[in-house]
């Protein structure tokens, strides 16, 4: 039986409009705050989480708020009636095998349910995202560059410059925490799965690193060919949508080819961490992970009800 930890480990990270579709996922389906009233709580908020986090990237002015605002509640009313439902049917099946051993396959198998639920909701957000790219400034995109700039700094003090060991550390504290979440307090050895994971895993922090400086550096680029005034002649709504399709298939699937196949080893390598972490736990903690599961399918059909 998959756990939310494993969806958690196997995704790309994305910027820009991709991290608002990223919490819509992540609120109705992940296990990570802790509980139901908490989930409902951010659920219902995520028009306004959403507007602040990409605010805070752009700088938007007054018109370019509120078309930004509209369009995320026209994304979150349509996700909470078409989407939601469907959340909950698959919560609802990993509930009833919860009690079950699992392979590496039905992990990756989940894994490819939620990348469809994730496409979906790409596709639809594709009209607001044309929308927001086509009226930035220079100044917005400097902004934007600024914040990457800050970001990256942050990200090489905690993942690069710190001691392999203590990185290491982290990132079990943080998978540990999600697993417990999950199924409770965890076992010596259940806990040295994750250990000996995260010792051998596949991903490079260097070459992760490369692959970040080159979707912020392909956005930043996309964005100033799509915008009028940014130097390049202006572009027709059918070929500015050709533009943002390609930086995002150029996320997902990295011209990169090292980086591609070590993110590709990764997915298959956690997929096999939590077949093994789960197949390790006791019977408790698969009833407890039941009973968690069966609660978020219920959360996801109220909120789905709600209007």
């Amino acid at each position: 039986m998959p756990t939310p930890a494993a969806i958690s480990g196997s995704r790309h990270l994305v910027k820009s409009w991709s991290r608002i579709i990223r919490l819509l996922l992540a609120a109705s389906v992940l296990a990570l705050l802790g509980g139901c009233s908490a989930i409902k709580l951010a659920y219902n908020n995520l028009p306004d989480l959403g507007y602040w986090w990409v605010d805070g990237y752009a700088d938007l002015n007054e018109v370019q708020s509120l078309q930004l605002r509209a369009d995320l509640a026209s994304l979150h009313a349509w996700h909470r009636k078409n989407e939601l439902p469907r959340i909950a049917d698959l919560l609802q099946q990993m509930q009833k095998s919860a009690t079950a051993d699992a392979t590496p396959e039905q992990v990756c198998s989940l894994y490819g349910d939620i990348r469809n639920r994730f496409d979906a909701v790409v596709a639809q957000a594709e009209p607001g995202a044309l929308a927001l790219a086509m009226r930035l400034t220079p100044a917005q995109l400097q902004h934007l560059q600024a914040r990457f700039d800050k970001g990256n700094k942050e990200w090489r003090r905690t993942r690069m410059t710190a001691e392999r060991s203590e990185r290491l550390d982290r990132r079990l504290s943080s998978e540990v925490d999600r697993a417990e979440d999950f199924y409770g307090t965890l076992g010596e050895r259940q806990r040295k799965v994750l250990q000996d994971a995260i010792a051998v895993s596949s991903m490079d922090p260097q070459r992760m690193y490369t692959e970040r400086l080159r979707r912020q550096q392909d956005l930043v680029a996309t964005l100033r060919a799509i915008a009028p005034g940014l130097g390049a002649p202006a572009m027709e709504p059918a070929q500015a949508m050709a533009a943002l399709r390609g930086y995002w298939e150029r996320t997902v699937r990295s011209p990169d080819p090292l980086y591609r196949s070590q993110a590709e080893a990764a997915v298959q390598e956690n997929c096999t961490t939590y077949a093994r972490l789960h197949n390790s736990t006791t019977p408790e903690q698969r009833a407890r992970a039941a009973a968690r599961l069966a609660a978020y399918a219920r959360d996801a059909r109220e909120l789905a009800a709600q209007r």
